[in-house]
């Protein structure tokens, strides 16, 4: 590729080029003189966003997708828009370097980059890859000193991943335009991550509960060792009911999901009245020991982290979102904390082993340390091995304590740490027991109770780290439940014996360490992507967070219906995995790209047409071309059309969801009903979508306006509820002679089917003059955008509730400004609810109501709630989520405030002059603000163009 590091003249000076200005600033301190470390802020050059940056010289279907499917699926690759000027930037520092270091990331897409980099800036200097996977002074220097060639077979396998992308997307994405709803997107990972959510509320939707009892007894048993008051031997343990007659007790694993017992089980299902009869009947029976059976627990450690592993534990522990999560990584990588975090290994390099070990006799002694160091084969198929798991950087892990880190970053920083640290301790060990009990009810039938306890008599790795659970009913590993010492033929007295009611409960929703989990284990997508795609699908209105769970929305019930109907193949779960693997295969050289795609996109050696290749049977590739061309079959309003039950029809629409029960006789008016947009959609119930329908909406002629005979009418509006005036015809409603309706907001207290004519009318006559001050000026009462109140020229005054609009007297209003107006900030609202310490700040979390709606804040950090949260049912965990993907973005940037205070010192400076002076002194201020704005713009300009 190029010449040597020794043909480089010596002391010439070298460029290094990385994605990120925050990784150069850290690489540019380890390099010295010598050295000049620039970022590309990401790809320089990519496809084309549209067919306006698609060079002329290009038409038709290549100016469309911006790639030549006629001539092997050349793309058409241009300079992004926003990267120009930095990319000027690279050639004029290039220009005045004697070699070029591409530092990019050591993986497909780090690879790429460096690809581009070299194809836009065509280098006349030596070039060099350099690779690392850390950042530390030794990591820096050792890749400067071992450069290697760049990687073409990573480069075309990124580039076919992103030629299947680009067509999948361009092709599919505009039928759902046509068919759903403008603005939609599909996706080759998104899509199927978005059919596993919908298909989970299917589920729900078709869940059916079953109810089921059984019995708890609380036994004693009066041990020589409880006698004498150790703890650690309880007088009294709990068991549950396992079998009557020897007949097992029936369990929720036991009922289907439409809440029928499992063909082929013999269990014995206890309702209530059976399970309380039973209960007292067991009242006054003598129970012994039937059985004691012991094993040895051995638990071992956790392998070290691999991005998803990451995510999910970040998402369990900590509360982060899979983005949030990477943000932070990323800061900890690019300033020398971690390792780098996109990776699908759990390989540590013989230097971390040695590091971890050191910290383990260090920290907990050498009792804890393994006599061998711990090895973790690789789980991820088509793992790049070639990374290590995420760690510590550097030879010596530093402790948290020692990084000086705060908030995200410690608690991220500590999560890694411990977990590397955990990774290289040895085995958890203890005993498990099981105890059976038995005893004869008074009516003749036979009880068995079990119980299980758990000791662990050296905690090994779990003195360092546990792992968290998903489901947060889960046991963890550290978690003991100790029983006493009983030996088979022991009698024990029942304490207590309870009746206990269950239902079986419908699966649970993904959250997105689970979402991410299901991806990866069904080897759907690379991991080093997952937090993209759930922020694609979440930003798309695909699916919305009611808490922690991932909820999909009726919109994405809708694509997911045409896509499984009319291209199968291609949101098939096992089809996905395996385009994963032949992208794979393209990457170790083992298949070819262009071949591949042609299959892929024309269906060349596919079994069949377009019907064949969306069944998902035979070849796996074939046919999307003729898949998109043929739209007839697809009916838009079938699609979109879920049936609620009793004749009512869930539709989506271009405008939302909205429910429909069709007219009683032919030729009849239906009744529709907006449905709300943050419904899950497990809770449309019939009965539900009966309310809605049962509500007025629409619009409601109230009556002729008594002056001007025009109808007025109630509307339910995008913004709340309103009246308004229909005006004639003829009614010039554009140009200068245009004429608008007078509208007007219900009050809060107001709604729909209570307004009255009367009060449409009181409405739409605001603002109401209520009188004149002794200075002749008018002081009127308003309803405003942040609630009612008066106002006297400027000078405006806040009411306390809507009713003093029109009640409000002049006498009252003139008391009411009598008063001083209060200065800065009013008293502060009490909070709306409170949710808990944030674990980051340990500050208290409260939910308020703010100028722009209602948000979560710990007093440090202010987070919106999203569309989809909702005061009423918004969790602990999902407050500090939002606060922490708050944290991860920085301080907003303030760039308005030296503007501000010039204009202040301005206007302070044009007071003092006399009047007459007064217009030369304006003129003269507005062309020197005008001067300094222009000066301001081209600075801005030129910082802007650094700061890419």
């Amino acid at each position: 590729m190029s010449p040597t590091t020794s043909e480089t003249a010596q002391g010439g000076r070298r460029l290094v080029i990385v994605e990120s200005p925050a990784k150069a600033k850290t690489i540019k301190g380890y390099l010295g003189p010598g050295y000049v470390v620039e970022a590309s802020v990401g790809h320089i050059r990519d496809l084309p966003n549209g067919a306006a940056e698609v060079p002329d010289k290009y038409t038709g279907e290549v100016r469309r997708l911006g790639v030549d499917v006629d001539h092997d699926f050349q793309p058409v690759y241009v300079v992004n828009s926003d990267k120009k000027s930095q990319v000027k930037k690279l050639k004029e520092l290039l220009a005045d370097s004697d070699e070029l270091f591409l530092a990019t990331d050591e993986d497909r897409e780090g690879e790429a980059i460096a690809w581009h980099l070299q194809e836009v800036l065509k280098p006349k200097v030596p070039v060099r890859r350099m690779v690392f996977h850390e950042i530390t002074k030794d990591a820096i220097r050792a890749a400067v000193a071992n450069p290697r060639e760049l990687n073409q077979r990573l480069v075309d396998a990124q580039e076919t991943r992103r030629i299947l992308d680009r067509l999948y997307g361009y092709e599919v994405s505009p039928v759902l335009w046509k068919k759903v709803m403008r603005g939609l997107s599909a996706g080759r990972v998104q899509s199927v991550a978005t059919r596993l959510v919908v298909e989970r509320e299917r589920e729900r939707i078709a869940f059916r509960s079953a109810e089921y009892w059984d019995l708890t007894g609380t036994f004693s048993h009066p041990s020589p060792a409880a006698l004498k008051g150790d703890v650690g031997d309880p007088g009294t343990f709990g068991a549950r009911l396992t079998a009557v007659d020897g007949l097992r007790v029936a369990q929720g694993r036991d009922f289907t999901s439409l809440g029928q017992l499992k063909d082929g089980v013999n269990v014995l299902h206890l309702d209530e009245a059976g399970a309380r009869s039973l209960a007292a009947a067991l009242a006054d029976t003598a129970f012994t020991v039937r059985s004691v059976e012991s094993k040895p627990y051995r638990r071992s450690p956790y392998a070290p982290f691999r991005t998803t592993t990451l995510q999910q534990e970040a998402s369990r522990k900590l509360g982060f979102g899979a983005k949030a999560t990477m943000q932070v990584a990323q800061k900890l990588y690019e300033n020398g904390y971690i390792t780098y975090m996109r990776t699908d290994s759990t390989i540590l390099s013989d230097t971390a082993v040695a590091a971890a070990r050191a910290q383990v006799t260090q920290l907990y002694g050498a009792d804890y340390l393994p006599d061998k160091p711990r090895t973790y084969a690789g789980k991820v198929k088509n793992a790049q091995e070639a990374h290590e798991a995420i760690r510590p950087s550097g030879d010596r892990f530093r402790t948290p304590a020692e990084t000086g880190l705060t908030g995200d970053q410690f608690r991220l920083y500590e999560l890694i740490w411990k977990r590397t640290v955990a990774s290289q301790m040895k085995d958890a060990i203890g005993n498990s027991v099981t105890v059976k009990i038995g005893g004869r009810a008074s009516d003749g039938r036979d009880a068995e109770f079990s119980a299980s306890g758990k000791t662990i008599t050296f905690h090994g790795f779990m003195k360092a780290y546990v792992e968290g659970a998903d489901d947060p009913n889960a046991e963890l590993d550290d978690r003991e439940r100790r029983l006493p010492q009983v030996a088979e033929g022991d009698r024990l007295t029942a304490e207590e014996i309870t009746a206990d009611g269950h239902a079986t409960k419908p699966p649970a929703r993904y959250t997105e360490a689970s979402l991410v989990k299901e991806l990866e284990e069904r080897e759907i997508g690379r991991p080093s992507t997952y937090a993209t795609i759930l922020g694609t699908i979440l930003d798309r209105g695909y699916v919305f967070k009611k808490g922690t769970a991932l909820v999909p929305s009726f919109l994405s019930f809708a694509v997911v219906n045409l896509l499984e109907k009319h291209f199968g193949r291609l949101v098939d779960y096992d089809f996905t995995a395996k385009m994963e693997d032949d992208l794979d295969r393209i990457a170790r050289g083992e298949a070819e790209a262009v071949p591949w795609l042609k299959r892929f996109y024309f269906g060349e050696g596919a079994q069949g047409g377009a019907a064949e290749a969306g069944n998902g049977d035979g070849d796996h590739l074939g046919g999307l071309k003729e898949l998109v061309t043929d739209l007839g079959a697809i009916d838009a309003r079938e699609i979109s059309s879920f049936p609620v039950g009793d004749g009512i029809v869930l539709r989506v629409g271009r405008y939302g969801p909205y429910v429909e029960r069709p007219a009683e006789v032919e030729g009849g008016t239906g009744r529709r009903a907006d449905v709300p947009d943050d419904l899950p959609p497990d809770e449309l119930t019939v009965a539900y979508a009966e309310e809605l329908l049962a509500k007025p909406s629409g619009e409601f002629e109230l009556g002729p306006d008594p002056e001007t005979g025009r109808m007025i009418v109630a509307k339910d509006g995008r913004y709340g509820p309103y009246v308004t005036e229909v005006l004639p015809e003829d009614t010039p409603k554009s140009g200068k002679n245009a004429i608008k309706p007078r509208t007007a907001s219900l009050l809060k207290s107001m709604s729909l089917d209570t307004v009255t004519l009367e009060d449409a009318l009181k409405l739409m006559s605001l603002p109401r003059v209520v009188g004149v001050d002794p200075e002749g000026v008018e002081i009127t009462a308003q309803n405003g955008r942040y609630g009612p109140y008066l106002k006297k020229g400027t000078d405006s005054r806040s009411l306390e509730t809507e009713e003093q609009i029109f009640t409000i007297t002049l006498e009252e209003a003139l008391a009411i400004y009598a008063q001083p107006k209060q200065r800065g900030r009013a008293a502060a609202k009490p909070p709306l609810k409170e949710l808990g310490t944030d674990p980051v700040s340990e500050r208290p979390v409260v939910v308020k109501d703010g100028r722009f709606g209602p948000y979560v804040t710990d007093g440090e950090t202010n987070a919106t709630l999203r569309r989809d949260d909702d005061v009423e049912t918004i969790t602990p965990e999902r407050g500090y989520e939002l606060l922490a993907e708050k944290r991860a973005k920085g301080p907003a940037k303030k760039t308005a405030k030296k503007a501000a205070a010039k204009k202040t010192a301005a206007k302070k400076t044009a007071a003092k002059k006399t009047a007459a002076k007064k217009t030369t002194a304006k003129k003269t201020a507005a062309k020197t603000t005008a001067k300094t704005a222009a000066k301001k713009a081209t600075a801005a300009r030129k910082s802007s163009a650094n700061a890419e």
